[in-house]
């Protein structure tokens, strides 16, 4: 299965997304997320299905598909990610239209109350409002029309459907009156769709709005960049000749040359050149980073006061700000539960409708002694009044906003889900290295009657693991040459061991020294004083005795007490879980404002202790390498360091770009803030609905104060969504 992103046009409310949605899964599509507010539809397909059967299953349902994006080509252009700002100029073109002929259509309706008379004789009333309020309804909003009537022949209901029929039945009433005695609502037709329109207009702005983040984010990236490659006719092999070409060119392995101001085009390493580089972007740091040889350098940075040329090591869609904005667009098409909900009751409540305003005219009809043109006022102010679209915006809209407003403090939600499961989150458990610490460990303490030798087998030994601790003791040991080692092998969680000549070599805690029956009775004082400090505390052993011990320091990140600090404020039960021993565990938890520790748990073990500690609450785990990735999933949030591993950033719901852990107070309040809108514009479009509807039925609105009242009704749903942004978080 492999992923696709489709941009969609004329989805105009939560059915729209739905029908959208049935569509994709009947030709195979898996797991299909359609937001109406950003215009996306995400799935999952298999190569059985190609870009053709995606589009034409969108055109089928009733919709048009701009753009089609497969998870293994090239991000879209900026361009083509420009479809909203297109859909407002459309709303606006209508919306001049529309006016142009609802103002004298209004001012003939109402002339004789305005002026004192009418401005035509009566007999010509109807055709000039017939003729007024063609073009409104069969031109500007032809497209709304259109969509309505697919609706009832397709038996895809949505808000178009109640819109396309009010309108078509209103204008109708004036041919009716030539052969049957019935009220003229010619007139209000054209208003009703004109303030419809209005509605539209207003709404596309809002949503153009809670989406613009996504094009600030494509805004960061570099649209130039200067390469060296090699001069025609020079068989040198060294590259000669400064070219400027677009980023989309640049090779990997391209050597890119970054003037003072400019912005880095991609991913790479610096080669030659030292400069401070503006990474606020990505850290939200705002002092420059130093950069030398041999640094690596992101993407949309900007270079400050030095030349640097630049090695590009990923480009495309493999580049930091490419995932990051893949990242959130898949995070805007995401459900949360309650969703489900609101989805539910509004693919019922189309249909409910059309049966309710049927009744609604046969009621009066039969049991009043209204003329038919009042009776079909009355339907008509059901149909217009109850359109859904407040409801069905209510969830997309706050949760677009939200990630969005995530997306700008390098907060990545990748699952809707999270959102509404963060308010019942009880324990938080941080995993140690590189999470709540920096996770680039040093040798601070080595004890040994021969230092030389134990740091040279030691660096032998360890250059062969990929661990932290081994990198720290390798780097500290520097050789030019090391020692032949046979028979190497990783002991998960406890160390390494190996043959260096006829002598068996092991490296690794008490665990592993008891287990192979290796006496510490020399060390036992020492080892414990360097775990008072925090340190780890690798014991090296040459047939089963002791050379001597090395004690390993990882520094805890600077704001990582200042967030354990509010979330402990909070009433967050917040835990550290390790593979060290309690002691290091302990005096690192100390220092981080942590009171509760799990220490000496294995890698493999870490996702049982989450699901021991779910029994009693919700849990959410934050971590960042390949063996948190378990414990990641079982949470019931899972907050991966975005400066971590791949694979634990793809176990993560909530994803922390700039790898600090005030991120993860962050998240937890933008949470509680988001699902706390999602909450208030249910309630105000299920209030609007249940206190509106009545009020038609009983005849007490007319038809243009009906269609007014649904237009601010979905207003007032995206207004408040975009409110969120005043929160701190």
């Amino acid at each position: 299965m492999r992923k696709v992103k489709i941009d969609i046009e004329g989805m105009t409310c939560v059915s729209c997304a739905g029908h959208v949605e049935k569509a994709l899964g009947k030709i195979g599509a898996k797991n299909v997320r359609v937001n109406p507010v950003t215009g996306k539809a995400f799935a999952e397909i298999d190569k059985s299905i190609n870009e053709e059967q995606l589009k034409e299953a969108v055109k089928d349902a009733g919709y048009t598909p701009k753009n089609v994006t497969m998870e293994d080509a090239e991000p879209a252009p900026v361009s083509s990610q420009n479809h909203k700002e297109s859909e407002i100029n459309r709303w606006k073109k209508k919306l001049i239209g529309v006016w142009a002929l609802t103002i004298p259509l209004v001012i003939l309706m109402y002339s004789e109350k305005i002026i004192g008379k009418m401005i035509i004789p009566e007999n010509l009333m109807t055709p000039a409002m017939l003729v007024l309020a063609f073009p409104v309804i069969f031109i500007f909003g032809f497209s709304t029309v259109k969509s309505g009537l697919r609706g009832f022949y397709k038996l895809y209901f949505g808000m178009d459907s109640l819109i396309a029929l009010g309108t078509l039945i209103a204008w109708s009433t004036g041919i009716l009156g030539y052969f049957i005695i019935v009220q003229d609502f010619s007139g209000v037709s054209g208003m009703i769709m004109a303030i419809f329109i209005t509605g539209k207009y207003i709404e596309s702005r809002a949503k153009g709005r809670a989406t613009m983040e996504i094009k600030k984010l494509l805004e960061l990236g570099a649209k130039k960049a200067k390469v060296l490659r090699d001069s025609p006719g020079d068989d040198s092999g060294e590259p000669q000749e400064e070219l400027e070409i677009p980023v989309s060119e640049i090779k990997m392995g391209d050597i890119l040359i970054v003037r003072p101001g400019e912005k880095i085009p991609t991913d790479g390493i610096v080669v030659k050149g030292e400069s401070s580089v503006d990474e606020s972007m990505v850290t939200g740091e705002s002092l420059p980073v130093e950069k030398k040889a041999k640094s690596s350098v992101i993407g949309a940075t900007i270079n400050h006061d030095g030349i640097l040329y630049i090695k590009a090591t990923k480009i495309g869609k493999d580049t930091f700000l490419a995932h990051i904005i893949k990242l959130v667009e898949e995070a805007q098409g995401t459900k949360v539960p309650i969703q489900k909900i609101a989805d539910k009751i509004t693919n019922i409540f189309v249909p409910a409708i059309l049966i309710i305003s049927l009744l609604t005219f046969f009621g009066w009809l039969i049991f009043s002694s209204y003329e038919l043109g009042r009776v079909v006022g009355i339907a008509i102010s059901v149909l217009v009044i109850a359109c859904p679209c407040a409801l069905g915006l209510a969830v997309p809209i706050s949760l677009t906003v939200g990630a969005g407003m995530g997306a700008k403090r390098g907060i990545l939600i990748r699952k809707g889900e999270a959102i509404q499961t963060m308010k019942e989150i009880k324990t938080i458990i941080f995993d140690k290295t590189g999470t709540i610490t920096k996770g680039v460990p040093e040798v601070s303490g080595i004890y040994a009657k021969d230092t030389r030798y134990l740091m040279n087998i030691a660096g032998s030994l360890e250059r062969l693991s990929e661990h932290p601790v081994a990198k720290a003791i390798v780097k500290r040991v520097n050789l030019k040459r090391y020692r032949d080692v046979k028979n190497f092998k990783i002991i998960r969680g406890k160390g390494v061991q190996g043959t260096i000549g006829r002598n068996k070599i092991i490296i690794g805690n008490e665990i592993l020294m008891n287990e192979n029956k290796i006496s510490l009775k020399d060390y036992i004082e020492k080892i414990k004083e360097f775990e008072e400090k925090g340190q780890t505390t690798m014991i090296v052993s040459e047939n089963k005795k002791v050379l001597g011990i090395i004690g390993v320091s990882d520094t805890i990140k600077p704001d990582s007490r200042k967030a354990i600090s509010e979330l402990n404020n909070q009433g967050y039960k917040t835990i550290m879980i390790t593979g060290d021993n309690e002691r290091t565990a302990q005096a690192i938890a100390k220092q981080a404002g942590i009171k509760d520790v799990i220490a000496r748990v294995l890698p493999e073990d870490k996702s049982k202790k989450v699901e021991e500690l779910q029994k009693h609450g919700m849990v959410a785990f934050v971590g960042d390498g390949i063996n948190d990735a378990p414990a990641l999933k079982q949470a019931n949030v899972g907050i991966a360091m975005g400066t971590g591993t791949d694979i634990a950033i793809e176990a993560g719901d909530i994803v922390l770009a700039r790898g600090d852990l005030i991120g993860v107070v962050q998240a937890m309040n933008l949470s509680k803030a988001t699902f706390s809108k999602i909450k208030q514009n249910l309630f105000w479009a299920f209030f609007y609905n249940i206190a509106a509807i009545p009020l038609a039925i009983a005849g007490l609105i007319n038809p243009v104060v009906a269609e007014i009242a649904m237009a601010l009704s979905s207003i007032t749903v995206i207004t408040n969504a975009n409110l969120l942004r005043r929160k701190k978080v």
